[in-house]
């Protein structure tokens, strides 16, 4: 049995073609029915991907303009897969996430994080994140943009000390059906907008499988998203970045985090293997489309690499590359060793790179009192390695005396 979702339209039309008779005609050649026969495979496997990922069927008999034969085939060949939720929850700014249940008994976990449009205005922080809870679920009109934050694997082996998904190390990588129907299933649940590769797991050490998975999310007759709209986020594996701007057209975010290479393999052992000078060469020589820029994040750990000294290495570092600069303050969690810096710290931190001509935004903590934020997914009824330790799933206070007040977001 084949995962619908496993599929490229291309390889579904291989699939059908053999059932694509086009009875002889003297008229035509061999060649000219074999066009007739690709055609016609093609047509239905358009009529195939508009049923389950534009009008969300999941039962082929529902498939009325399909013919007996070929839905009866589709029954007894391939199976549209479905991730079961286990567990569900909604933070106090609207985030929801998803625990999911694979068929290994392995979990993962996804997230939709809602955005207002008034959220870019400056005191978006106090009128949304005050503590009081969002009455609005993800399918409410005022969104102006839901995004889903997907995993690629289940826990993760880059072991960068500041994520929770590090302390599992890896259990193993997710396939391509198991990726896009995260996206399958929260479109089914609210209209996302925008898809990231944030969540559990290092996107570019499961390559093949996330580069597949990201050709069916942007096939027009598929989930149909723009190439604006879908970033694979990557700690830095540099053969993999140089390949992924030969196989696909998506947008790219890397997590620097660091400005010297022993800041940096403190805390990302990635670093040992491929250096800031190897990251940011291949990111210089990665494929932009015009008016496209390269996505810098930049978790802020207190004390270590949050001063106005490595605001300045950070404009040399990335000196020459259209980038934007997307500083995240530490999301704190039980058993880190790291903090989170003040706010004024972080202002000053934007101010100094905002002042330098660099496009500078503050990622607004979303879900954190559900441990939905950046850093904090992880297998918490998983089997990977480390899931023990984290078994009370306790959410650090969402606002304090010195983080009460927020930043500008874009």
């Amino acid at each position: 049995m084949i995962y619908f979702q496993s599929l490229t339209k291309e390889e579904l039309v291989q699939l059908l073609l053999p059932l694509s008779r086009i009875k002889s005609r003297p008229d035509l050649t061999t060649e000219e029915l074999e066009m007739k026969a690709l055609k016609q495979a093609r047509y239905r496997a358009q009529q195939i991907f508009h049923w389950v990922y534009q009008r969300y069927e999941t039962n082929w008999d529902q498939m009325s303009d399909l013919s007996k034969e070929l839905r009866a085939w589709l029954k007894e060949n391939i199976t549209v897969f479905r991730l079961s939720e286990r567990h569900s929850r909604q933070a106090m700014d609207g985030t929801h996430k998803f625990l999911w249940d694979l068929s290994d008994s392995k979990t993962i976990e996804s997230v939709i994080i809602p955005a207002a449009l008034q959220e870019k205005e400056e005191d978006a922080f106090e009128e949304k994140f005050s503590g009081r809870p969002v009455e609005e679920s993800v399918t409410s009109p005022k969104w102006g943009r839901l995004t889903a934050c997907i995993s690629s694997q289940v826990g993760c082996a880059m072991s960068c000390k500041f994520c929770l998904t590090g302390v599992q190390g890896l259990d193993r990588h997710l396939a391509v059906h198991e990726i896009v129907t995260q996206i399958h299933e929260l479109r089914m649940r609210a209209p996302i907008t925008n898809i990231v590769f944030m969540g559990m797991g290092e996107p570019l050490h499961n390559f093949d499988n996330v580069v597949k998975a990201c050709k069916i999310l942007l096939d027009q007759d598929g989930l149909n998203f723009s190439k604006r709209k879908v970033t694979i986020s990557t700690s830095g594996l540099v053969p993999a970045i140089e390949e992924l701007g030969r196989q696909v057209d998506v947008s790219l975010a890397i997590s620097l985090n660091g400005t010297t290479d022993e800041q940096r393999s403190r805390i990302m052992p990635v670093n040992k293997k491929w250096n800031l000078e190897a990251l940011l060469h291949a990111c210089r020589n990665y494929p932009l489309g015009s008016h496209r820029r390269i996505t810098f994040e930049y978790v802020m750990l207190k004390g270590l690499n949050d001063t106005l000294e490595d605001a300045a290495r950070i404009v040399q570092l990335v000196r020459g590359i259209p980038a934007k600069i997307n500083l995240i303050p530490f999301n704190e969690h039980s058993g880190s060793e790291f903090k989170r810096p003040s706010d004024e710290t972080v202002r000053q931190f934007q101010k100094f790179l905002m002042d330098r001509k660099l496009t500078t935004t503050v990622r607004i903590s979303r879900g954190r009192d559900i441990l939905a934020a950046c850093g904090q997914l992880r297998s918490i009824f998983g089997t990977a390695r480390g899931t023990e330790k984290h078994k009370d799933w306790k959410p650090l206070p969402v606002v304090d005396a010195e983080n009460s007040d927020g930043a500008k977001i874009s």
